[in-house]
């Protein structure tokens, strides 16, 4: 990243990305609280079934919008969704206590899972992560001395 912005545009970047994360974040949190509250005078009393309607509508309104910041709270979540609703099912009874971590089991998926999406539907993976696993796996494949590794692998043919 430092080879191709200034040190300047990079803070720039970062202070508005941050400011668009924590605005979206703030937008969600008024509108769920907002709905929430609606609902609970509405029924006069609050209900499971409000949160999930509460934050369908906030996600909606404040994430909907498929851009790079509202991608990754996205994907995030969902990492984070998916744990839960795999211990829920376990405390629940749903799926058996497992005899071992299956943390080991997962990661091995994961990873040959996207290595797999990576060498035979590239397409279908975030861009960025496109971007970083063509570094990692397709422009490693040459190597001209150390400064490929410390600093860029890619380089012309102008040396």
């Amino acid at each position: 990243l430092f080879l191709f912005f200034s040190l300047r545009e990079k803070l720039k970047s970062i202070a508005q990305a941050t400011y668009t994360h924590s605005r979206n974040l703030a937008y969600f949190v008024f509108t769920y609280k907002g709905l929430m509250a609606l609902q609970s005078r509405l029924q006069g009393k609050k209900i499971p079934f409000h949160s999930f309607f509460a934050a369908c509508i906030g996600g909606w309104l404040v994430f909907g919008e498929n851009n790079p910041i509202n991608s990754q709270i996205i994907m995030y979540l969902l990492s984070r969704v998916l744990f839960g609703l795999s211990r829920l099912a376990v405390e629940k009874g749903y799926v058996p206590q497992p005899k071992q971590d299956p943390f080991p089991l997962v990661a091995a998926l994961i990873w040959g899972t996207v290595l797999w999406l990576f060498e035979y539907h590239r397409q279908t993976l975030q861009p960025s992560l496109q971007s970083s696993m063509t570094y990692l796996y397709d422009d490693s494949n040459v190597w001209h001395d150390i400064s490929d590794f410390l600093v860029y692998n890619k380089r012309t043919d102008s040396k």
